[in-house]
C-alpha cells in the first residue's frame, strides 16, 4: 500500500516508517524539520530512513496549503497517518500561534487532501492531554473531554471534532489515537525523561514538578508502533448501536473512532526517576517544585476498546523501557 506519514522525522514517525517499510509498504514521509528541539536529531533519524527501500521524503509544513495539495495529488495515498503537530504543553503558553497554524490549519489541509484524493483511512495522533480537568480514572474514550487545560490539548480536541465532521460530511474513515506519555530510543529531548538523563550524566540538578508526585502512564515506543500498525488496517465503520438521543463519545453513525494507546499502569514521577537513576548508575540532584500551569496530576489509560478492536494492549514495564532508552542514549551521545 502507498502510505503517507506526516512528522516522519519525529520520534514516533521515525519508528513507524521503519516498521511500515519492513512490512512491505511504499512510504512517503513529510516533515518540516522545525527547530522546536535539536534539528540534528531529526536529521540523523532522516539519514537512517533515507537508506530504506520504498521510502521517499518530502520537506514542508502542513500549514502550507499549496505544498500539501501537491503532496496528496502526487502521492495518491491509500492510507495517511498524521503525526505532524506542534507538541508540548509548556511551549504553548509562550507560542500559542504556532499551535493554531500547525495543529488546526495544518490538520485541515490534511483532511482536505484525504477528501480530494479518496484516502481509505486517516489515522491521526491525538493526545491524553485532551482529558484535561477530568479526574475520573482510568481515562476512557467514553468520558467527556470538554475541559482542556492547555492550548495544546485544545488543538488536539479540535482535531477530533474536525475529523468527525469530515467523516460525517464526506465519509472519510478516521481514527484518532490518544497517545499517553511516549518514551524510548530516539525520543524527544524536550520530554522530561530525556532532559533528566542529560542533566544527571552532566551532574546538573533536575526540576521535578509537583514534588515528584505526578503520575504518568509512560508508554514505550515499540508498544505505540504496534498499536498504530494494527489500527491502520482496522478501518472504522458506522456504529449500528450509536444513539443520537444518547450519543456515545468514542464512536458515531459516521466512520469515526477514537482509541487510547497507553500502558494502563500509571507510575509516579518519583519512581520513574528512581528507575532512571538505577539504569544510569548515578543519583539525581533534584529541585522539587510545585505544579506548572497546563499540567495534570494523573494520566491513566483505559485500553479495553483498543484491545477488543485489534487484540493488543501495551505492556512494556518502565524498568525494561528505561533500560532500552538509556542504552540508546549512551550509544548515540557516546
Amino acid at each position: 500500500m502507498k502510505i503517507l506519514v506526516t512528522g516522519a522525522a519525529g520520534f514516533i514517525g521515525f519508528h513507524l516508517v521503519q516498521r511500515l517499510v519492513r512490512l512491505g509498504h511504499q512510504v512517503t514521509g513529510f516533515d518540516n524539520l522545525n527547530d522546536y528541539y535539536d534539528v540534528s536529531l531529526k536529521e540523523d533519524r532522516l539519514k537512517i530512513l533515507d537508506g530504506l527501500d520504498s521510502f521517499a521524503f518530502v520537506r514542508g509544513g502542513l500549514e502550507d496549503r499549496t505544498v500539501v495539495e501537491h503532496l496528496f495529488q502526487d502521492g495518491q495515498f491509500d492510507y495517511v497517518i498524521n503525526l505532524a503537530a506542534q507538541a508540548g504543553v509548556r511551549y504553548s503558553l509562550l507560542n500559542p500561534h504556532v499551535y493554531i497554524d500547525s495543529n488546526i490549519c495544518g490538520f485541515l489541509n490534511v483532511l482536505e487532501g484525504c477528501r480530494n484524493t479518496k484516502v481509505k483511512h486517516l489515522v491521526y495522533a491525538s493526545s491524553s492531554s485532551v482529558y484535561g480537568a477530568n479526574a475520573k480514572v482510568p481515562f476512557s474514550e467514553h468520558h467527556s473531554v470538554d475541559h482542556p487545560v492547555s492550548l495544546y490539548a485544545a488543538t488536539k480536541k479540535s482535531n477530533e471534532l474536525m475529523a468527525h465532521t469530515y467523516a460525517h460530511l464526506f465519509g472519510i474513515p478516521v481514527t484518532g489515537l490518544r497517545f499517553f506519555t511516549v518514551y524510548g530510543p530516539w525520543g524527544r529531548p524536550d520530554m522530561a525523561y530525556f532532559s533528566f538523563t542529560k542533566a544527571i550524566l552532566e551532574g546538573r540538578p533536575i526540576d521535578v514538578f509537583n514534588f515528584g508526585r505526578m503520575q504518568r502512564d509512560f508508554t514505550y515506543i515499540d508498544d505505540i508502533i504496534e498499536g498504530v500498525v494494527r489500527v491502520i488496517d482496522h478501518i472504522p465503520k458506522s456504529d449500528p448501536l450509536w444513539d443520537a438521543e444518547n450519543p456515545g463519545l468514542a464512536t458515531s453513525s459516521s466512520p469515526y473512532r477514537v482509541y487510547n494507546i497507553g500502558n494502563h499502569s500509571p507510575v509516579e514521577l518519583g519512581r520513574f526517576i528512581e528507575v532512571l537513576e538505577e539504569c544510569l548508575g548515578k543519583k539525581a540532584e533534584k529541585n522539587l517544585l510545585p505544579m506548572q500551569p497546563g499540567e495534570v496530576l494523573v494520566t491513566y489509560a483505559d485500553v479495553a476498546d483498543l484491545a477488543a478492536a485489534v487484540g493488543f494492549k501495551p505492556d512494556t514495564s518502565i524498568e525494561d523501557g528505561i533500560a532500552g532508552f538509556v542504552g540508546w542514549y549512551r550509544q548515540y551521545y557516546r
